[in-house]
């Protein structure tokens, strides 16, 4: 049996008892492991003369450490380290812990893809380029909130979102898109999917039917459906949705509400015509059912004027109109809003008081401070001349390095662009292969109502700068033989 080497200092002078000391210094070489669990003590008269204490002190230095646990005793004599206690048994888990009420099934999630190898360049991602967010402004917007409000601007938070805001937000929507809207008949929401949310439990009950766009945007249609929607997917050509195909619908069933993205459609870019808007208006007045218009990226709109919403025409009555910043800003500031008529405006604001009584106000004072000092209006105007130029660059690069194998429609505005492959590609195949070669985008039946393999891509401009774009696209045709169908 091995000589324990001993490094233990004990000071009379500490006002520690000296057998504490002792028991801590001990006690410190076992936790740090210089002491290993089995392992034996100097017997107490060996290590009493050794640090020239009373035999006592050491015994009760011993007794300390058996009553934590850190040392034992064996029959037959000495003092040892401890084992370490067996661990309990873990705690059943979380997964085999089943509850005994009855539950529903879960939600369809959204298709996650997996996270792109490093270097890929990302078209099938419609959000705006982080490196043109406005991060100074808004960072020193966010201060003088802060500092020039304080515990006020805490205090002033309303369902609604904070009037600094909801009277900013009132002023743009009626100057630049004809709505007729005042701060209270304006709701701020943290997302325009929480807006939806909230609209769709304020307007739809269980077994209600809502027709829907049948190529669209898969999260509005899962919020639709946990408020209770029946869906039923609405034909889209380039003039936007058939409401031809709808008023047929009409003809055998009543609807609650039509959704809809009207300016820019979602995903096909298409913007509806005047036409068609005059139709669903006249439609929804007379069969009484609601438009949820979701204007997702009114501002960015290249050729021409943009196209008055649905809402400031004279299906204004029965439209609701939900729309969002984030697009401007980043995903990760995604402030959304939402007008209605008054008489859903109450409902619309009780039920955003019984789930989420208060908004960020600090964020939405700071956003309310970019429009007051002008910096919002220049951040757009720069976003628009940064995306219409990126929108013609991604277009000549699929010209010049694809050729035929894609054709297109430049869009009018949004934030990419939909392509058709010609029969002889697979483009789910492609798109496979492109992946391979450091570029992503996606085949259309994620966007297809029923899932179903399309010839269609939609291709995003937002996220790159023109150079990425070109070399994004130099890799898809880089791709192109290996998504050509096997004959």
């Amino acid at each position: 049996m091995r000589r324990w080497e001993l490094a233990i200092a004990l000071d009379p002078g500490r006002g520690l008892p000296l057998f504490l000391q002792l028991a801590g210094a001990i006690a410190d070489d076992i936790r740090a492991g210089r002491l290993k669990p089995g392992e034996p003590l100097p017997g107490s008269r060996e290590l009493a003369a050794h640090l020239g204490v009373n035999r006592n002190t050491v015994v009760a230095g011993y007794e300390e450490l058996m009553a934590e646990g850190l040392v034992s005793a064996r029959q037959g004599g000495g003092t040892f380290v401890a084992m370490p206690a067996p661990l309990p048994p873990p705690p059943p888990a979380a997964a085999a812990q089943t509850p005994t009420y009855a539950l529903l099934p879960p939600l369809p999630l959204p298709a996650l893809a997996a996270a792109p190898a490093s270097g890929t360049l990302i078209l099938s991602n419609g959000a705006p380029d982080a490196r043109l967010f406005p991060a100074r402004a808004l960072a020193r917007a966010f201060r003088r909130a802060i500092e020039q409000r304080g515990r006020a601007l805490f205090a002033d938070a309303h369902v609604c979102g904070h009037m600094r805001l909801r009277t900013e937000l009132a002023s743009m929507l009626s100057r630049t898109r004809g709505l007729p809207v005042t701060p209270e008949n304006l709701m701020v929401t943290r997302s325009i999917e929480q807006g939806i949310d909230l609209v769709a439990r304020t307007l739809i009950a269980p077994g209600d039917t809502v027709a829907v766009e049948a190529f669209g945007y898969p999260p509005a249609w899962s919020v639709l459906r946990l408020a209770g929607a029946r869906l039923e997917p609405i034909a889209v050509d380039s003039d936007g949705l058939d409401v031809d195909a709808l008023e047929a619908l009409l003809a055998r069933q009543a609807i609650r509400a039509v959704f809809l993205t009207p300016h820019h459609q979602f995903p096909t870019t298409t913007v509806m015509s005047a036409a068609r808007r005059v139709q669903l208006a006249k439609l929804a007045l007379t069969h009484g059912f609601a438009i949820i218009e979701d204007d997702y990226d009114h501002e960015f709109h290249y050729q021409g004027k943009p196209i008055l919403p649905i809402a400031a025409g004279p299906g204004r009555a029965n439209t609701v109109y939900v729309g969002s910043l984030a697009n401007l800003l980043a995903p990760g500031v995604s402030t959304g809003f939402v007008a209605a008529p008054a008489s859903v405006f109450a409902r619309l604001q009780s039920m955003r008081a019984a789930s989420d009584a208060r908004g960020d106000a600090a964020m939405e004072c700071a956003v309310a401070e970019l429009f007051e000092d002008g910096e919002w209006l220049r951040h757009v105007r720069r976003m628009v001349r940064v995306y219409a130029g990126r929108r013609d660059a991604l277009a000549s690069a699929l010209t010049r390095h694809l050729g035929g194998a894609l054709s297109f429609h430049l869009p009018e505005g949004g934030m990419g662009l939909w392509a058709r492959a010609d029969e002889g590609i697979d483009v789910a195949r492609w798109a496979h292969a492109a992946e391979r070669d450091g570029v992503r985008f996606f085949d259309a039946s994620r966007y297809d109502f029923h899932q179903r393999a399309q010839p269609f891509m939609r291709l995003c401009f937002s996220y790159h700068d023109e150079a990425e774009l070109d070399e994004a696209v130099r890799r898809m045709a880089a791709a192109l033989p290996n998504g050509r169908r096997m004959h």
